[in-house]
This record gives structure tokens, sequence and C-alpha cells, in this order.
């Protein structure tokens, strides 16, 4: 890779600025999915993202799909929170190993990252019929697809 550690974080940085931009505003190509952060009832405020028949809590750790709770490894949530807060937006292996694991992707392989992910696109693949969410680029990486 061209970037050391350094200039890869600052590209990260300014890549994940940008697009909060662009998700505050109205024209977002991001307005197929709802975030709500209500009040809860024993005094907090939870980051709850649902996508069709997928529901995400980001402070309870809790995910399901048609009302079934999935469990996941943390690395699987961890990822599945990275994609999922930023629907349409390709993840390249190393940045995914750089965001999840916190380590430089030097590291790691991309098998370890195809491995997580096809463990997580089963388990969020409750019936035959259930939607494919996260969608594989290949030879670059992945993205959440809304519904």
């Amino acid at each position: 890779m061209l970037l050391n550690v350094q200039q890869r974080q600052a590209l990260i940085k300014y890549l994940l600025s940008q697009e909060k931009k662009d998700t505050d505003s109205a024209d977002s190509p991001c307005d197929s999915f709802q975030i709500h952060d209500p009040q809860a009832e024993v005094g907090g405020v939870f980051t709850e993202i649902e996508m069709g028949e997928l529901y995400f809590c980001l402070e309870q750790r809790l995910v399901r799909v048609r009302g079934q709770v999935i469990e996941l490894t943390a690395k699987e949530f961890d990822i599945l929170a990275l994609l999922l807060t930023h629907p349409k937006r390709v993840f390249t292996y190393e940045l995914i190993m750089e965001l999840v694991w916190n380590e430089d992707y030097t590291f790691y392989s991309k098998k370890a990252v195809s491995n997580h992910m096809s463990n997580l696109r089963k388990k969020l693949k409750v019936t035959p019929d259930a939607l494919d969410y996260i969608k594989n680029i290949v030879g670059v990486g992945y993205k959440f697809e809304a519904p």
C-alpha cells in the first residue's frame, strides 16, 4: 500500500467525517433506513436502526431479524455496526480490518474478514427467503444494502 499508518488513519477520519456531512443533508442517499434515538424508560438513549426485517440496537448489542434474536460474536457485531451505520458504502478488506480490529491490516488476512462475513451473513439469513443485507464486492470488500 502507498500510505503509511498515519496517512491511512487520517484518510479514514476524513472519509468518515465527509460521510457524516453527506448523511446530514436532506438529499442523502441513505434515506431508505431509519435511525431512532428515543429516550428509554430506564433513563438512557439507545441508538436503534431498523431496516426492513432487521432491528439493531448498538448499546444493547442486540440484533433481530423477523423478531428472532441473532447471537453474534463481538467481531461480527462490530462488523455489522460498521456496515449498518454506513449503508451502501463499500468498505475494503483493509479498512474493515483497521476499523474493527484496530490493528494494521498487515497482521491479518483477507480470509479472516471473509470468514467473519460468511458467518455473519449466514446468521442474518434466518430463512431461505430472508434478505441478503451484506453484499460482497468481489476483490474489493463489502457493503450493507438496505432492502
